[in-house]
């Protein structure tokens, strides 16, 4: 079994567009307006911006927390800051011998999003 899409509410798809946008660093792979959904591919797993969708809880791996909140500039409402998680001794649920950093924040539809990066120690 595959996990093949991630549906998230977006009340204004335009909004959510630039705020996707800039977060993953592309562009989005299709908009169907009517009926309001836009989709972004997640190496191969769609997210669904979708007006009637309700609101997830979805995390997103980034190469460093720190940086992805900084690129998404002074408006971004962090919820929790960056902070270390645990160090994965194995490779059970992360690479091992890496840091598991954490932080959350909301997006611009006002949708928290959890964002992770593994470091190496």
């Amino acid at each position: 079994m595959q996990l093949v899409q991630i549906a998230q509410h977006a009340e204004d798809l335009e909004r959510a567009a630039a705020f996707y946008r800039l977060l993953l660093d592309a562009e989005p792979t299709a908009l169907f307006d009517p009926p309001g959904l836009l989709f972004f591919d997640l190496d191969g797993v769609r997210l669904l911006l979708d007006r009637n969708a309700p609101s997830s809880l979805i995390y997103l791996r980034v190469d460093n927390v720190h940086e992805a909140i900084e690129r998404l500039g002074a408006d971004i409402h962090v919820v929790t800051r960056p902070h270390l998680i645990f160090t994965h001794e194995d490779d059970v649920l992360g690479p091992a011998d890496h840091e598991e950093w954490q932080a959350f924040i909301r997006d611009s539809e006002g949708n928290l999003l959890g964002l992770i990066a593994f470091q190496p120690r």
